[in-house]
């Protein structure tokens, strides 16, 4: 029995080899547990609220151990701070104080994230002989510390009126849904949600369940199998490949990272429903985009809305004349791209974007019309099909551990590309690329295919739902790989 007890412990405490992740067998325990206790207490708001933050931070504590205590610290600082922003009448006293709180939240960020990456630096220029301090990043660190950001930048501008209780902050900051990967919540847009009388109707059910459903089969059968089968191989080692196999590493990890990340958004989405929240969507089919700007519009849309309000806008924006407006599109992109990760290789890709976004305010200033004599669907094809390659050659810097990586990779496609090998490398490949064929094809459908499919079997009964989602798990089981996957953006 004590044997028992301790394997039952030690299920309960942080390990670090094992992350609790919406697609780990924990998580469907956590949830059965969470939900038995949220619907029990539903309909008193502050014991839901006490109990949904107090689930919340153990799961953070599950995913990333002591570091929890982060979360608890930067709702302290930040719960304070912003009524202190609220109720100071001297505009020099709100902006110092909007200061502190922002070189707070950033100076934690930058000492996690980027200590180890500055001292490099200076060793490589000679300036220093630091032995780097090899800090392990805390998961999920990047995006509450913009959500803290926001929330304080709103209060000082006056466009939002700060909670009174820390509860409410603390449940807003630590919503385990999002906490890990996103989305970045605005708190306008989720706090006033907290004490609405809790409400699920079928549509928001069936909405949550199809959401849950697509993330899993996005990250667990689409994303994580060409990963394993293909791109993971092939970015390690580019040399040791033809260039057919790494631009078809680069097709992969195209789909791999679209699917890994909008499906934990999906799910963290869905949950939401299932939980009473509406959470914004995501990802909008981005590689259907015509154009670079359009991209950024269906791509990761809360983290490119909170740049462009937090950091382009106040940069200037398009204000101040069209070539401040370029830089100030890539100075926001490069600032983006660095929020990825401490490498140049992320730097790289911020600027490439960044560049991209200027040529393109300046294609619709200066060449809007040129082609207009091309028939709109073929305008259309043409704009997707170099845009889609375009992010597709940014992503090769993205993925890539080192610049060198990502020149081999482009050198293997520019000057080993064999056409004479395709047959050999479809025989070796066909069951990943039936797998991207299949993740494509899934991408091209319309936006709007999901919410007419729930229109349509909106008073699904619950044993459909039961039958479903055994199914679904036993499916996942097929495909899941002998080690667990760390979703992409767990490193950001």
């Amino acid at each position: 029995m004590s044997d028992f007890i301790q394997k039952i412990i030690a299920q309960l405490l942080y390990n670090p080899d094992e992350p609790i992740l919406f697609n780990t067998g924990f998580f469907l325990y956590f949830l059965l547990a969470f939900m038995g206790a949220y619907l029990l207490l539903h309909k008193n708001t502050k014991l839901r609220t006490a109990v949904f933050t107090l689930f919340s931070l153990y799961f953070f504590y599950k995913a990333c151990g002591y570091y929890v205590g982060l979360v608890i610290i930067a709702a302290i600082v930040d719960f304070n701070l912003s009524n202190l922003i609220h109720k100071s009448i001297v505009i020099t006293r709100k902006k110092l104080l909007l200061i502190f709180s922002i070189v707070i939240n950033l100076g934690l960020l930058v000492y996690f994230k980027y200590t180890d990456f500055f001292i490099g630096i200076s060793n490589d220029l000679g300036f220093t002989n630091i032995t780097p301090l090899s800090l392990l990043l805390p998961i999920g660190i990047s995006f509450y510390t913009f959500e803290n950001i926001s929330y304080t930048i709103d209060v000082y501008r006056g466009e939002f009126k700060p909670v009174k209780s820390f509860w409410d902050y603390l449940f807003f900051l630590s919503f385990f849904p999002k906490l890990i990967m996103g989305p970045i919540v605005r708190a306008a847009d989720f706090i006033p949600q907290i004490h609405k009388p809790y409400q699920l109707n079928n549509n928001e059910l069936a909405k949550g369940a199809y959401l849950i459903a697509a993330g899993l089969i996005k990250k667990v059968i689409i994303s994580d199998f060409i990963f394993v089968n293909l791109v993971e191989h092939v970015f390690d080692a580019p040399m040791r490949y033809s260039g057919i196999e790494a631009l078809l590493a680069v097709y992969g990890y195209a789909l791999v990272i679209y699917c890994d990340f909008s499906g934990y958004s999906d799910m963290a989405i869905g949950l939401g429903k299932w939980l009473g929240f509406d959470i914004n969507i995501n990802f909008l089919s981005p590689y259907q985009s015509k154009n670079i700007t359009e991209f950024w519009r269906r791509w990761h849309i809360s983290l490119s809305n909170w740049l462009r309000d937090y950091l382009y806008i106040p940069l200037g924006g398009n204000r101040l004349g069209k070539i401040r407006q370029y830089i100030n599109l890539f100075v926001t992109m490069l600032i983006g791209g660095l929020w990825h990760g401490a490498n140049f290789t992320f730097v790289i890709w911020g600027a490439l974007h960044g560049i991209a976004l200027a040529l393109d305010k300046l294609r619709v200033t200066y060449l809007k019309d040129v082609f207009s004599f091309i028939s709109a669907p073929i305008r259309k094809f043409i704009g997707t099909f170099i845009t889609f390659h375009f992010v597709c050659f940014a992503w090769i810097f993205f993925k890539s551990k080192s610049i060198t990586d990502a020149f081999d990779m482009i050198h293997q496609i520019t000057t080993n590309f064999n056409v004479e090998l395709i047959p050999q490398i479809y025989l070796n490949y066909a069951p990943v690329i039936g797998m991207m064929f299949l993740g494509y094809i899934l991408h091209s459908l319309r936006d709007t295919l999901a919410d007419n499919v729930i229109a349509k079997f909106n008073n699904i009964p619950l044993w459909v739902y039961v039958v479903t989602f055994t199914l679904l798990i036993f499916l996942l089981i097929q495909f899941k790989s002998a080690t667990p996957i760390m979703p992409i953006y767990l490193q950001f």
